[in-house]
């Protein structure tokens, strides 16, 4: 994987995406210790919420910009989705009200929903090899894992000398690095071997290539079951850590440190994997992982409720969620590569993009707004949307090849 960060535009881009990310980490932790500050014990909901505006943003919002900055310089683009983002995380700390929370989130989001589409369709073109492209994928992977893991660690040993509202200058840091990063980071030429379209014609390009590619139709299907493993950690690992087990605020960046080490053991692995079995098969693997830690989390979230027990087990849990999830979304974007031309890649992406994220409209309003009612309910209704995600997905996989 380390070969690849040879090619200097690719360095320059992965350093900007590292350095965002740590922000970013800082972030999720600040604004998870920020809902509890706000709703005790209903923070669950209160983040069920934010991340469900954060979807919409996500859903709604990123075919419309894709297709209108289709044909503006990506610099441009990715460093004013920057600069937007970190204006909205210097406004954080000073919320007080959840509906501030609410607003300040689908700004952000809409920055990030034009930001990470543009800067994924960019790599193909940096890293034209399948091989430079898998690594990439899997170093891409290795960097969202390491910040999962070390921005809680990090966040847990500021939280001993600093307020949690500190933490969003941490973010504030990361936007503004990686905004410079990918200003001064010289870009491949990317030619548009298509004649020119309308918006309307943009907006639909990224459906019609989906439509027609069973391979995108499978990635479709894997995108339910990451959702399903990956609301339940996201919106009520807060909950678990402080509500549940009546932890401290580091208990939280502990918790969600556990799901960062089950996927990095994965990303570090990915490229030899995918060599030996393909991508759609390491893919299923990854559907089967992800339901088997689910069904794992309603025995021991059951437990917990009633016993307050089980705290090393909801954190092996959480690892084996991580796991499953790298396994499927590391080598998704080699099949939105093969099945896209770079005049229409950023629109696929985006697609990709917005077709993911809408899984989740779906699985934070469960984690968030059932788990309130009953964590054990809302896992185990988790745990039946990764079934039926993986049941699809294995039978189109035996009715089409890749």
């Amino acid at each position: 994987m380390i070969q690849v960060l040879r090619n200097r535009t690719y360095r320059s881009l992965f350093s900007a995406q590292v350095i965002a990310l740590v922000g970013t980490g800082l972030l999720t932790v600040a604004l998870g210790l920020l809902a509890f500050d706000l709703a005790g014990a209903a923070a669950g909901s209160v983040l069920g919420t934010a991340l469900t505006i954060k979807m919409v943003a996500y859903v709604g919002v990123a075919p419309l910009i894709a297709a209108t900055v289709d044909r503006l310089p990506k610099k441009a683009v990715l460093v004013s989705s920057d600069v937007i983002r970190l204006l909205i995380a210097m406004m954080l700390p000073f919320v007080t009200e959840t509906w501030q929370i609410y607003a300040l989130v689908f700004v952000l989001q809409s920055a990030s929903a034009t930001f990470t589409p543009a800067f994924q369709s960019l790599i193909p073109s940096v890293l034209p090899e399948p091989r430079d492209y898998t690594r990439a994928l899997a170093l891409s992977r290795l960097a969202y894992d390491l910040e999962a893991l070390l921005s809680p660690l990090l966040a847990a040993a500021l939280l001993a000398v600093i307020s949690y509202n500190n933490l969003f200058l941490g973010t504030v840091v990361g936007f503004a690095a990686s905004a410079v990063l990918v200003l001064t980071t010289r870009f491949p030429s990317l030619l548009h071997d298509q004649p020119a379209s309308s918006f309307w014609q943009r907006l639909s390009i990224g459906m019609r290539v989906f439509a027609r590619s069973p391979s995108l139709r499978f990635l479709m299907l894997t995108n339910i079951v990451v959702a399903a493993g990956t609301a339940l950690v996201l919106v009520n690992s807060v909950v678990y850590a402080k509500g549940v087990f009546g932890f401290d605020d580091a208990a939280l960046a502990v918790t969600l440190g556990a799901y960062g080490v089950g996927s990095l053991v994965v990303a570090l692995n990915i490229p030899w994997i995918v060599e030996r079995i393909g991508v759609t098969r390491t893919m299923l693997a990854g559907t089967a992982v992800v339901v088997s830690g689910l069904i794992a989390a309603v025995g021991i979230t059951i437990i917990a409720v009633d016993t307050g027990a089980g705290w090393w087990a909801l954190l092996t849990v959480w690892s084996v969620l991580g796991a499953g999830t790298s396994l499927i979304n590391t080598p998704s974007s080699r099949l939105l590569a093969e099945a896209s031309t770079p005049a229409n890649r950023n629109l696929v992406y985006t697609t990709q993009f917005a077709l993911s994220h809408a899984c989740f409209l779906v699985t934070y309003p469960l984690a968030g707004w059932l788990g309130a009612t009953s964590l054990p309910a809302a896992a185990g209704a988790l745990a039946g949307v990764g079934v039926l995600g993986t049941t699809a997905a294995l039978l189109l996989r035996r009715r089409t090849t890749t």
